[in-house]
């Protein structure tokens, strides 16, 4: 099968193997999510000491716990004497340790082995080098993130510098003050697309006059095609006629109080590859961690996150629940209806982006150079 050439207005996307193939699936885990920082659990999660959450990381099971002191902790969960899982449920509470069900060598929350049958009769045995392997983590808008790189890069530039590539300031998240927000709604997708799909998706809004009507009622914008992410610094504006980033464009709650002037009213939304989608509104924010599972295998939690008098008063979140809930619904499905045709004779050499898609061109890019391939 021949293929066309290229106009000189459209960019060639990936060809259509990436979102197939496990060899490339492998290929990302270790040089994509197991190489950079992996947003892995909201720290208000893990509300006290003893509190766990294992969260899968590429490749690798990665244990994520409070101390006793109240520091976040993370760790393989892998126990150093056979290799056991050490801890098998998803999320859970320990009292003073962390004990492999296997042969009970046990750890504390800080990951020293303190204990295991006939340890005593082993002097020789260091009790630290023998503890848990230790997994970096930075914690910023109120989520840990986890790094299994032997030398994690550069936190600041690699994960905060997206804000500023895309805001175009600094301090312009910070307003939002998402670390002191509260969990208002969170909502599992289990997606039937490769990882990327979504991370296109996201990126673009070629589609949203198509199938997002209720954001369009919201952010007329959209209907043009042009995304957020199109432009530097740029925040979609509300309707003339809404109040709020609600389904019927209701009133919301509040301002958030620390808010610039220039940010009321208006949307923002950034990526921060590889996994985290984070969206800006003048009332609460709502953030989305991608999970990769396989190559046609994508689990998204979204949180929808509220000052926290909003949450502790009961108030109902609904109406802004359901704008994006209607959006993701309506974005996955469009993910898992292109899933199947990735492996289609006639995405074999990939598709073509319009001139307000390309910035997912510079997506390609940066993916391929992870890979150290071409798109052959």
């Amino acid at each position: 099968m021949t293929t066309s050439p290229i106009s000189p207005s459209l960019v060639a996307t990936l060809p259509g193997r990436y979102y197939t193939d496990p060899d490339v699936f492998r290929q990302e885990q270790e040089a994509v999510f197991e190489s950079l920082w992996f947003c892995a659990v909201r720290s208000a999660d893990l509300a006290g000491p003893g509190a766990f959450r294992t969260v899968q990381v590429g490749r690798e099971s990665v244990l994520v716990t409070r101390s006793r002191t109240g520091g976040l902790r993370a760790y393989l969960n892998v126990c150093r004497h056979r290799g056991a899982r050490l801890c098998t449920e998803e999320s859970g509470q320990v009292r003073r340790s962390l004990q492999c069900p296997y042969h009970a060598w046990t750890y504390d929350l800080d990951g020293r082995l303190i204990a295991a049958p006939n340890l005593i009769k082993m002097p020789d045995v260091d009790r630290v080098a023998y503890g848990l392997i230790k997994v970096a983590l930075r914690e910023w808008l109120g989520y840990a993130w986890v790094c299994l790189a032997d030398a994690p890069p550069s936190f600041e530039d690699t994960v905060m510098g997206a804000a500023v590539e895309r805001l175009g300031d600094a301090a312009a998240i910070e307003h939002y003050g998402t670390d002191n927000l509260a969990l208002g709604r969170r909502i599992t997708y289990d997606v039937r697309a490769n990882w990327k799909l979504i991370v296109e998706n996201f990126m673009e809004c070629y589609h949203c006059a198509t199938i997002h009507p209720e954001l369009t009622e919201v952010l007329p914008e959209f209907a043009d095609g042009y995304a957020a992410q199109y432009y530097v610094g740029h925040g979609a504006r509300f309707g003339a006629e809404v109040q709020g980033f609600t389904v019927d464009g209701s009133a919301g709650f509040t301002r958030l109080p620390e808010l610039a002037e220039e940010q009321d009213r208006r949307y923002y939304a950034l990526t921060v590859k590889p996994t985290v989608f984070v969206n800006l509104v003048p009332d609460h924010v709502i953030l989305h961690r991608m999970f990769p599972l396989a190559e046609d295998r994508t689990v998204v939690e979204c949180d929808w996150l509220y000052a926290p008098e909003v949450v502790a008063s009961g108030a109902d979140v609904s109406k802004s629940v359901e704008l994006f809930h209607r959006v993701n619904v309506q974005d996955f499905a469009a993910c898992e209806r292109t899933q199947p045709a990735m492996s289609s004779r006639a995405y074999r050499d990939g598709g073509v982006l319009v001139p307000n898609e390309h910035h997912i061109g510079i997506f390609h890019e940066w993916l391929l150079d992870r890979l150290g391939g071409s798109r052959a």
